[in-house]
């Protein structure tokens, strides 16, 4: 997930995390209505660990991820998937038929970030300034056990499966770029009846985390080169100063959300790089700034974003340029919106596997995501949760002594690496229950 450091809770969800944490694992978990398909999980684990391990040893970056494509087209056919790759260079779908029901898509994102890792495990990154900092190794090797369980156990649902696997979330391209290549115009895939992710985040493994409704922000990101006079830095007289005006518009800016915005309508802006001339003595004809915003509604969007551009253009004339400044949108995540009816049905089949204790409710998120579009795309509902995957005892004490922010690294944290068990049994599970959920809602054995 892009950004996914800014995950927070609230006092009261905050407790609710607690107590679950201290909670025992419901011993009648198994007996639930996806226990058949469930029941070879364990033998699997050993498979997993050693996927995630390698997985988390060769990250790969947006757009860049042959080598995981790879692995998930490889195991994907051995389970008995129509199998297609190169989707938008590097997405790989598979495609599970299973008589007459609902078309079930999951979603994986495969991309690592320009990360140095620095966690000090045995399987940490082999390539240089490239690190899983943000859990998508997870996420890959948590989708291919679904899959596989999904497959051996067709006999206990109806229905067709997509499991999908996208390149270049960090940067917000990847699942635009899976649909303008044709994933449901060209019947790559069948057009989902729902999408389904999950996001591993640092908070107790063993926990779900939901939010109903808006979820996650959208982000704009923006590239704003003002355009100066540049000259000698003895006689500025001479010159229009484009550092002085992109600093100004830096200061100017932050009063959209101070004084333009509503207190009741979330508006993060923040302006990340300032890049402007090379040398002491010398005054550029040129400055660049970079920024960010986050927002959770498109008419306060399309305010926030006219805003900057009229302060960028105002400190221009106020500097007397003789060029207004140049605006390039970077990239661009949607809104991330659950619907209410698919999280409350997952959610029940989420309770009766892993306990009401296991699940608790946070507040929308300033991160962003691009899975929605995969659904929005489709005219599909969508259901995104977090997955807890730090360590239970550490993330209790931190919790307990009000040290979460120093004491337990977010993602996109050189140190951000979850803990294997329970995280990727958890993680397997929760795909493959919430699969089971809309393809026979209580109508799958037992065992």
């Amino acid at each position: 997930m892009s950004d996914s450091d800014t995950y927070g809770k609230t006092g009261e969800t905050a407790t609710a995390a607690e107590t679950a944490t201290t909670g025992a694992r419901p011993t009648t978990g198994r007996a639930t209505a996806p226990a058949a398909v469930l029941a070879p999980l364990d033998d699997r684990l050993t498979d997993l660990v050693a996927l995630y391990e390698d997985l988390h040893r060769h990250p790969e970056l947006g757009f860049q991820e042959t080598r995981t494509a790879a692995e998930a087209a490889r195991r994907l056919a051995e389970h008995g998937y129509e199998v297609t790759t190169g989707i938008a260079r590097t997405g790989v779908v598979g495609v599970l038929r299973n008589g007459p029901g609902p078309v079930v898509l999951l979603r994986a994102d495969m991309d690592a970030l320009p990360v140095t890792e620095n966690s000090g495990l045995d399987y940490a990154s082999t390539v240089p300034g490239v690190m899983h900092a943000c859990g998508h190794d997870v996420h890959v090797t948590c989708l291919l056990g679904a899959a596989d369980l999904l497959a051996a156990g067709r006999e206990h649902w109806s229905g067709t499966l997509i499991a999908l696997f996208q390149p270049a979330e960090e940067v917000g391209s990847g699942a635009r770029a899976m649909v303008d290549a044709g994933l449901y115009s060209k019947g790559l895939v069948p057009t989902p009846d729902v999408v389904l992710a999950q996001h591993v985040a640092p908070f107790g493994a063993g926990l779900i985390a939901y939010c109903p409704g808006a979820c996650m922000a959208a982000a704009d990101s923006l590239e704003i080169t003002f355009h100066g006079t540049g000259g000698h830095g003895s006689r500025p007289e001479t010159t229009v100063d484009p550092i002085l005006m992109a600093a100004s518009f830096v200061q100017r800016v932050q009063s959209v959300v101070a004084r333009e915005v509503a207190p009741k309508d979330r508006v993060v802006v923040t302006v990340g790089s300032f890049q402007a001339g090379d040398t002491a003595n010398v005054i550029p004809d040129r400055a660049v700034v970079r920024l960010s915003v986050r927002t959770f509604d498109e008419t306060v969007r399309t305010a926030v974003l006219a805003a900057i551009d009229r302060i960028a253009r105002a400190e221009a004339a106020a500097s007397g340029a003789d060029r207004a400044p140049e605006t390039e949108l970077l990239d661009s995540f949607p809104v991330t919106v659950n619907d209410a009816a698919t999280l409350r049905g997952v959610n029940a089949e989420f309770t009766r596997l892993f306990g009401e204790q296991r699940l608790f409710a946070y507040e929308p998120a300033t991160g962003s995501e691009d899975a929605g579009l995969l659904a929005t795309a489709a005219e599909a509902p969508l259901y995104y949760w977090w997955l807890g995957g730090w360590d239970p005892e550490e993330f209790r004490t931190a919790l307990a002594t009000g040290r979460l922010a120093q004491d337990i690294p977010s993602n996109h944290s050189p140190h951000f690496v979850p803990v294997v068990r329970p995280t990727l049994t958890m993680g397997v599970e929760a795909l493959t229950a919430a699969a089971l959920n809309q393809f026979a809602p209580g109508a799958v054995s037992a065992g």
